[in-house]
């Protein structure tokens, strides 16, 4: 079988994580990048283009990777269905708004192509040890999950300047941009959440949005999680965006731990040692090298018959956690969902 032809539009500074998974994919060939500024996509290594329908018209790729903000989200999608692409990836967060993330998932859905959203996060290996030793009933049944969220780089009049410049003027920033990554993860480990309660507060007074928080979930079987975010401070890392911060995973029968550098540790209850049982053995790629691996899961997905994660229709119930999550913050309230 030849290639899936790939092409991405957006050359952004997170595309450059895109470009580089695409590049070291087996049975997939990058094989166009489409940008406004030319010169951004040139470093793709790939043929570029400034137009996107023009790009779709003349390569009409098997996947379409769409790297672009929310803002503009809808058209490209919108674009892409109409030369008939059969496979988008698109970046989070999804859409401007849950309305606009809902018309495009129907209008592909209508269109017979499958849509995912690019949320990374459950793909990020320390998390998919997790879920297999909790599958495994390693830490005996599940009660708590916690993360604490400190990437260590919200302070000053500079903060996100020099990476993500368009993080200040989000209006909602902690919970929209960053924090909906441990949504759907916790989604992934521990099922649905029936009910959410937050306390969000903004300490820089040069962003928009919030950047600080509690956040905490009801799951089913009495199981709570809790997201502790606070993007001034930071953790015991090298790098503080590795796994921006460190959490616990615990049941009635032990705990796993997530450190800074990735690796996860099991202490049994009762023990006062824990050992360590993953670590990350190849730094490549962004965080554990998790947009590589969500792309090989799309790969794998339409050339093996895997299943889809992520799907866009899906994805819908991680915006609308996310919007009550704004509401119990606005109302002082628990949200059930």
């Amino acid at each position: 079988m030849t290639n899936l032809k790939v092409a991405c539009v957006g050359a952004g500074y997170f595309a450059q994580f895109h470009f580089d998974s695409w590049s070291r994919m087996p049975r997939a060939e990058l094989v166009g990048v489409c940008d406004r500024d030319e010169a951004k996509a040139a470093i793709s290594g790939a043929p570029t283009y400034s137009d996107v329908g023009e790009m779709l018209q003349i390569l009409g790729p098997d996947i379409l990777d769409v790297i672009v903000p929310p803002v503009a989200q809808a058209d490209v999608v919108r674009q892409a269905l109409s030369h008939g692409t059969k496979t988008i990836i698109c970046q989070k967060p999804f859409m401007r708004s849950l309305e606009e993330a809902r018309e495009i998932a129907a209008e592909a859905s209508a269109a017979g192509a499958t849509l995912i959203v690019h949320e990374n996060f459950r793909f990020q290996p320390w998390y998919r040890v997790i879920k297999s030793e909790v599958d495994a009933g390693r830490i005996g049944t599940l009660q708590n999950m916690s993360f604490r969220m400190r990437p260590g780089d919200g302070q000053g009049p500079e903060a996100y300047l020099d990476r993500q410049p368009y993080f200040q003027q989000m209006e909602r920033f902690l919970v929209h941009e960053t924090g909906v990554h441990w949504i759907d993860t916790y989604r992934y480990l521990a099922g649905e959440p029936q009910a959410v309660y937050a306390d969000l507060r903004q300490l820089n007074p040069a962003i928009s949005g919030e950047d600080a928080g509690y956040i905490i979930f009801d799951f089913p079987g009495n199981v709570r999680a809790l997201l502790d975010g606070n993007r001034h401070i930071d953790h015991l890392a090298e790098n503080h965006r590795f796994t921006m911060g460190e959490g616990h995973v615990e049941g009635t029968d032990g705990v796993l731990e997530i450190m800074g550098d990735g690796s996860v540790w099991f202490r049994e209850k009762g023990s006062m040692t824990r050992k360590k049982i993953f670590e990350v053995v190849e730094h490549k790629g962004f965080a554990g090298d998790c947009v590589h691996a969500l792309n090989a899961h799309v790969v794998a997905a339409l050339l093996d018959g895997a299943q889809f994660e992520n799907l866009a229709n899906e994805y819908l119930k991680v915006i609308e956690i996310e919007e009550a999550v704004y509401r119990s913050a606005k109302e002082g309230c628990k949200v059930t969902l």
